[in-house]
């Protein structure tokens, strides 16, 4: 195995490490296919190298933060986050490897909140904007979360989640952090600069929980090389990273797909981000007003935004990154159609970081994921960890600087981790070129009557109708043929769901694809389950159709 950057651990609290998986069901650890990440040091603190590296260049007067009526440039961003280290450190009582629980929409404070906890240390626990005190006190369990820092605004649920619970002290900011809250006023009375903890490369800097697409949320652990990993290879050798961006988007801070495109990628080749409220429209407002070229977002989102495109003047995008799910090539083609900008497409996982298959520009090929991203390895294999070859349909498996370490989780972390290779879950097919295309999730292959049906590409047709607005496709327990294909569909606006439609859209299936795939029932919603990432949860659909059956 190629040598880790190490150095000695700084953190006092060792809970991080005490949780590790033991070394003999971690994944494989590579950092020599790239120069970049062949020479990482043994000591490493992110955010000093993606903050203070960019000041040391003398970008300090190049905007970071762009918001309604300002911005903060890289210098002033960084002192804003030295104050906020100061008060973790100096009046809460911050030690190295405490966990900090961070709570707030996508907005400069929660990004300054996030690179101050790291630069003091201190192990980032961030969570989704949307979640209620239940939520909240599983990862506040899970992690043994000591500090709690929380948007004002987002105050109430927080506060019903620490009832009860051994938290020693939770502060409240400002979006800007210059109100009136307590927290605000402690940083008015901090000045001068804060020395970073001089971290090790392997110390822990973020517990990030995954969505929960398939359960209950596992809490996976990353190191501080682990964060400027995956800013060395999708965003510089993919999507072409540079300073003159205007990074925006919609994936929140709290999972690490939005920690990097809306916070790491752009600091690290020192660009500027725009952050949004949520909504299509405030996105396009967003692009307009601060002239984006770069957004980052999931196909639902890039659906939505393609009915109101003329209301906006969006001529600066010239990058656009779709991931959270497969990328439907109507959507590709409507987009690139409408705005003249080709989607790059992307896999990742909260397990691995960040995307480690995607093809931008020319090398797209529309339909498929892309090609393996440099630093990364992968391969297709058998359930028993055989390697397939072209053309065959298996799991994906991954290996690189990254991967996946679940917190205090032996079992999922066997199944994610097997002879050193990370398995997603995903099913995968690579052609001759090396391109991969996306099958299905392996837990949404759908066996009927003895045939595998991929639920995706029965998707991907009924996408195609021009009366679907959305739709998710799983199986449901059948007598005669164990299962068959269940479409639930979402019309658009002002259409009706009636037993013609089903027949037409059946019928349009049919014709496009073999037969036997066809949903041979089909569900008109009003909307589909998902998580705070605007993923469908198809598993909750399956549960569903598991119930009824009973």
């Amino acid at each position: 195995m190629p040598k880790r950057p190490g150095g000695r651990s700084i953190h006092v609290d060792t809970f991080a490490a005490d949780h590790m998986p033991p070394p003999d069901q971690q994944p494989w650890m590579d950092y020599s296919a790239l120069p970049e990440l062949a020479a990482y040091p043994d000591r490493m603190n992110a955010a000093v190298a993606l903050l203070d590296r960019q000041i040391d260049a003398e970008r300090g007067d190049h905007p970071a933060m762009l918001f309604d009526g300002g911005a903060w440039s890289y210098e002033a961003f960084r002192s804003q986050v030295d104050r906020i280290a100061q008060v973790l450190v100096d009046d809460m009582g911050l030690i190295p490897g405490n966990r900090v629980l961070l709570r707030g929409p996508n907005n400069p404070m929660m990004a300054a909140v996030w690179l101050a906890t790291a630069k003091a240390g201190g192990v980032c626990v961030a969570t989704m904007p949307l979640l209620r005190a239940r939520e909240l006190g599983y990862i506040i369990d899970r992690a043994q979360v000591r500090f709690a820092l929380c948007d004002a605004s987002l105050a109430e649920e927080l506060d019903k989640a620490t009832r009860g619970r051994l938290i020693e002290r939770t502060e409240l900011f400002s979006a800007l952090g210059d109100g009136d809250t307590g927290f605000d006023r402690l940083l008015r009375e901090k000045t001068g600069p804060f020395t970073a903890v001089d971290t090790a490369a392997d110390d822990a800097v973020l517990i990030a929980f995954t969505s929960g697409t398939t359960g209950q949320p596992k809490g996976t652990l990353h190191l501080h090389r682990d964060i400027i990993a995956m800013c060395d290879c999708f965003p510089t050798h993919v999507a072409g990273a540079n300073a003159d961006e205007v990074y925006t988007g919609t994936p929140p801070l709290a999972f690490t797909f939005g920690l990097g495109a809306l916070l790491a990628f752009p600091l690290s080749v020192g660009a500027s981000v725009a952050y949004s409220r949520p909504g299509p429209d405030f996105l396009l407002e967003t692009v307009q007003k601060h002239r984006c070229t770069t957004l980052y977002s999931a196909p639902t989102m890039f659906r939505a935004l393609l009915d109101r495109l003329s209301d906006y003047d969006i001529s600066s995008l010239k990058t656009c990154v779709s991931a959270g799910e497969t990328l439907p090539k109507p959507t590709f083609d409507a987009w690139e159609e409408a705005t003249g900008v080709r989607i790059i497409d992307g896999i990742g996982s909260t397990e691995m970081t960040h995307i480690f298959v995607s093809s931008a520009g020319a090398d797209i090929r529309p339909g498929a994921t892309g090609k393996v991203v440099p630093g990364y390895e992968a391969r297709i294999v058998s359930e028993d960890g055989q390697e397939l070859g072209p053309g065959e349909v298996g799991l994906l498996a991954i290996r690189g600087p990254t991967g996946c370490r679940y917190l205090d989780n032996p079992e999922r972390q066997q199944a994610y981790v097997r002879n050193g290779w990370n398995l997603p879950g995903d099913l995968y097919l690579r052609d001759e070129d090396g391109y991969y295309w996306y099958q299905s999730r392996a837990d949404d292959m759908i066996v009927s009557s003895g045939y595998n049906i991929s639920g995706p590409e029965v998707e991907a047709i009924l996408m195609e109708h021009d009366c679907v607005r959305e739709c998710a496709v799983v199986a449901s327990p059948h007598r005669e043929r164990g299962h068959i294909v269940k479409a639930f569909v979402i019309l658009r606006d002002g259409l009706a769901g009636d037993e013609a439609r089903a027949k037409e859209l059946q019928d349009f299936v049919k014709a496009e694809i073999a037969p036997y795939k066809y949903p041979r029932a089909i569900a008109f919603v009003d909307d589909l389950p998902r998580t705070e990432t605007g993923k469908i949860q198809r598993f909750k659909l399956r549960q569903q159709e598991e119930q009824q059956a009973q």
